[in-house]
């Protein structure tokens, strides 16, 4: 499966994932916080795997590696659909069962989110070639490079503390420490070889 399919697949996870939910729970209160929740964890599984996956080749020189950094675009497109998902279901649980996720939310939160989809709103219509050339290289490397440390650190914040109560989230926190981890490494190993005398 390559480029385009892969987003198409992801919209068509989407519709089917809306589409039973609701079927299954209604328009209900469970019903929205069920995509709330399913479309977080397919989101952080296609985030880490797009935020790591030039790193996982220097590591792992394997097909999936390569399938990986080559489709790396169309895995963030589809985590960015997956996420965007999941601010619509936020607005929808907001607006139609406020209570108690309104009297929850704080100031930091919605700054924070409002940053965060800011710049994924961004990454997402600069994913493609002419945005490049526009932008140039540096600028645009500059942007996906804050984006995606912003979006870890917020998809972090959220896990984190609830995988020290719930072992259900320690994959997910696993995973974007692992994540981290992979790019660290890779950090180091380009310094380490500037560092080698010619």
């Amino acid at each position: 499966m390559e480029k385009r399919s892969i987003l198409w697949l992801a919209l068509m996870a989407i519709s089917a994932i809306v589409s039973v939910t609701f079927a299954r729970l209604g328009w209900t209160e469970e019903g929205v916080r069920e995509i709330v929740r399913v479309s977080a964890q397919v989101g952080v599984l296609l985030f880490s795997l797009t935020f790591a996956a030039s790193s996982l080749r220097v590591f792992w020189r394997s097909a999936f590696s390569a399938w990986a950094l080559r489709n790396r675009r169309y895995t963030g497109l589809s985590f960015a659909a997956f996420h965007f998902l999941h601010l619509s279901a936020l607005v929808a649980l907001g607006l139609y069962f406020p209570e108690p996720f309104v009297a929850d939310l704080s100031w930091l939160t919605l700054v924070a989110g409002g940053i965060a989809y800011s710049l994924l709103l961004a990454q997402t219509v600069t994913s493609n070639d002419a945005a490049v050339k526009r932008l140039g290289r540096v600028r645009w490397t500059r942007l996906h490079t804050a984006g995606s440390y912003v979006i870890w650190g917020i998809f972090l914040q959220s896990y984190l503390p609830r995988a020290l109560e719930d072992a259900f989230y320690i994959p997910f926190s696993a995973l974007l420490v692992v994540a981290i981890g992979l790019r660290i490494a890779r950090r180091v190993r380009v310094r380490r070889k500037q560092a080698l005398p010619a």
